[in-house]
């Protein structure tokens, strides 16, 4: 009606149904136990890298520390050879023979060095196994998680983290022991004398083991551990992975064992989610690969334990390329994809390098020699009128032998040593010598002339010369 008020339009504010977070809270994984070929070389993989890891820094090498990075000495010893910070190279080189390694397996066959050498991998095996041990198999495990608290439960709990505390720290310990002499470490933790540093590192290093293999476990593969964003830049389609065979595997359900599947019309997978369980990470392989596999194998044991059952042939989950399960090819025909041509060009290269970084090593001078000026006197005339320099040098025994070394300089007409020329240096140690140079004050004009020093061993297999810089005043 004319002059009467309109209504006023206004937007209903109608309250959410459910609301939703912004982070899904991670559930716990309780990985079953399954027992194969895979789950085996697994655990061989457990007990050769922790046998080498335990026991390396208790062996003795000629009196000392096979496997020793001594920090405060500024000295490396593995086995015999005896390296300086001069040697960095080597250390280069092999962190490049490393890298070349993992690109090499990755085009290969995939995280292989995830699934079976990874101490993260390899601890979380350890710790899962002590947790199996103590609080029951996988469906006990959940039992006792969703039980009510108990005294049983305070116990189990409680002395399965005590046990993981000592692998732990042992750990720490055994870390420590690889940058201090492990001998001399384990008499001052016994005395209570253990540096402030050594405590730290042990406690940091235990507690980085507990955290990382007790609690979180897939969380590191899946969120922390950078190679698992940028493995697929080493992946193409002749990668060896776990695969699912889903041509031969799909449609899934459940059958009695003797019944044909494709009589039903169904695939060989009965759908018993067996590989879902034995995950470490929790997916499901058959949903294709994920950057979450981690290349086990544990979910081609558990399927091929299945398919026995089911008198039903083994593979449907197994190692294959995606262009092999396309085309149907053979093993034969797979293998002959793997070995293309960016893995030739990584195996090729890795050969060279592993190849000059050896020869490198063996032909390697065991004699290093630094040249410092004396900075108190540069030049000054000494009796005789003679010029003189003084310097300092640094020889370093990098054998395992004493040895006696010769000092000699050249570069002058008239140059010679007038301090002692021979020196001694203990086996894989060093030494400071003040080393004074003489010259007659007409056989040079006045400036800066280079001069070298030469150092050579009593046998002879050994020469080093270092260049310096010989003032004459004007």
């Amino acid at each position: 009606m004319p002059g009467s008020a309109q209504p006023r339009k206004f937007i209903p504010i109608v309250p959410a149904v459910e609301s939703t977070g912004l982070y899904e809270a991670s559930k716990k994984i309780y990985p079953r136990t399954v027992r194969g070929n895979f789950a085996r070389w697994r655990w061989a993989m457990v007990f050769a890298t922790q046998l080498f890891f335990y026991a390396m820094p208790w062996i003795q090498w000629g009196g000392r520390q096979s496997l020793l990075f001594d920090l405060a000495a500024r000295r490396f010893y593995i086995f015999g050879l005896v390296l300086y910070p001069q040697d960095l190279i080597y250390l280069s080189g092999l962190l490049v023979l490393s890298a070349l390694s993992l690109f090499l397996f990755t085009a290969v066959a995939g995280r292989l060095w995830c699934g079976y050498t990874c101490p993260q991998t390899v601890y979380t095996e350890m710790f899962m196994w002590v947790e199996q041990k103590v609080e029951g198999n996988r469906i006990a495990r959940m039992r006792l998680d969703g039980e009510p608290f108990s005294l049983e439960k305070l116990v189990k709990k409680w002395f399965k983290h005590v046990v993981w505390l000592c692998i732990a720290m042992w750990t720490g310990f055994t870390f420590v022991g690889y940058f201090t002499p492990i001998r001399e470490l384990g008499l001052e933790f016994l005395q209570t004398r253990m540096g402030s540093w050594e405590v730290f590192w042990v406690i940091f290093y235990g507690f980085a083991t507990y955290g990382n293999a007790g609690f979180m476990r897939e969380q590191v593969c899946k969120y922390m551990c950078p190679y698992a964003r940028f493995q697929s830049a080493m992946f193409d389609r002749d990668t060896l992975i776990v695969s699912y065979d889903l041509a031969r595997g799909e449609p899934r359900g459940v059958r009695a064992k003797g019944q044909e599947g494709r009589a039903l019309g169904l695939g060989d997978c009965i759908d018993c989610s067996l590989c879902v369980q034995v995950c470490p990470t929790g997916i499901d392989i058959r949903e294709g690969l994920q950057y979450e596999c981690i290349g086990c194998g544990l979910c081609v044991d558990g399927c091929n334990t299945v398919m026995d059952r089911m008198a039903l042939p083994r593979g449907l989950i197994r190692y294959a390329t995606e262009n092999g399960l396309a085309n149907g090819w053979s093993s034969a025909q797979v293998w002959r994809r793997v070995f293309r041509p960016r893995v030739l060009i990584y195996g090729g290269v890795l050969l060279v390098l592993g190849i000059g970084l050896l020869a490198s090593l063996v032909l390697r001078m065991p004699l290093k020699v630094d040249v410092v000026r004396d900075r108190g006197a540069l030049a000054r005339i000494v009796e005789g009128g003679q010029l003189e320099n003084v310097y300092r040098l640094q020889i370093m025994n990098a054998t395992e032998e004493q040895q006696t070394y010769r000092i000699e300089a050249n570069g002058l007409d008239g140059l010679h040593v007038a301090s002692a020329e021979v020196v001694e240096v203990e086996s894989a140690q060093s030494r400071w010598v003040a080393v004074r140079l003489q010259l007659p004050a007409d056989k040079a004009p006045a400036g800066s002339h280079t001069v070298h020093f030469e150092v050579r061993s009593a046998d002879g297999r050994a020469h080093v010369s270092e260049k310096a810089v010989f003032l004459v005043p004007r």
